[in-house]
Parts: C-alpha cells; sequence; structure tokens
C-alpha cells in the first residue's frame, strides 16, 4: 500500500480505550503535511454504509483521546472491494468529520502482462 512520501505508519489493529468501550482502527498513519491522524478500515467486500458510523467513531475518539492539540482533526478512509461512486457520496454528504471511501486490487485483478511478470504462488512457495 502506497500513500506518499509524507505519511508515517503509527500501527495496524490501534487500541483505543475510551468511554467504556474498545475500539480497533486496521490502519493508523499519520500525515506529516497535515498534521493529521489517518484512520484506514479495510473491507474485503463492497461498502455498506454501515463501515461510516463505524469511521465516524473512530474519528471522534481520536480526536478526543488521541490527537495533540497542535494538529488537526483526523482523517478517515474506508478501503473496500468495490463501492457505487454515486451512493458513497450521498452517504457521506451530512457526515461532519473528513472521511472518504476507496477501492482496491487485489492481484487476480492484476492486468495480464503484471501477473506473467510476477512468480505465481506455487513458485514463491517454493523460494520460501
Amino acid at each position: 500500500m502506497t500513500f506518499g512520501r509524507d505519511f508515517t505508519f503509527v500501527g495496524n489493529q490501534f487500541r483505543i480505550e475510551a468511554l467504556g468501550h474498545t475500539h480497533i482502527i486496521d490502519l493508523l498513519f499519520f500525515n506529516r503535511e497535515l498534521s493529521s491522524l489517518v484512520a484506514i478500515e479495510l473491507k474485503t467486500g463492497p461498502f455498506k454504509t454501515a463501515y461510516l458510523g463505524q469511521l465516524n467513531i473512530y474519528l471522534r475518539v481520536l480526536d478526543d483521546f488521541v490527537r495533540k492539540p497542535n494538529e488537526n482533526p483526523s482523517i478517515g478512509i474506508v478501503l473496500c472491494k468495490s463501492a457505487d461512486k454515486a451512493y458513497v457520496e450521498y452517504a457521506v454528504r451530512d457526515y461532519d468529520k473528513p472521511m472518504g471511501v476507496a477501492i482496491y486490487k487485489t492481484a487476480t485483478d492484476m492486468p495480464e502482462r503484471l501477473r506473467k511478470a510476477l512468480p505465481d504462488m506455487e513458485e514463491l512457495k517454493k523460494l520460501l
């Protein structure tokens, strides 16, 4: 996963105990240029609106219990296997926290020319 040079990795399965509940953020980064924590939630299936509610509480908890006074509000990203852009835009419209939804591609979605250039699973197993 590549984000650019101003991202610093903070943790995976980042745990926050707050208000009597445990919150576990899949990936947490800090963006030096934006001076913001960036929470990433990884989902293996298509986008669901419930993911935004989950991300919203994570951002609130980060801002209230983790963020430093000199930092900007936290940013959230949900990474899904697929998403309907118009539906996502409609769903995020009334949230006041900075959040977005993006899709990812797995190795099986890779273009044929790239797949041919890389070793297959059996070759990798032999190498390991």
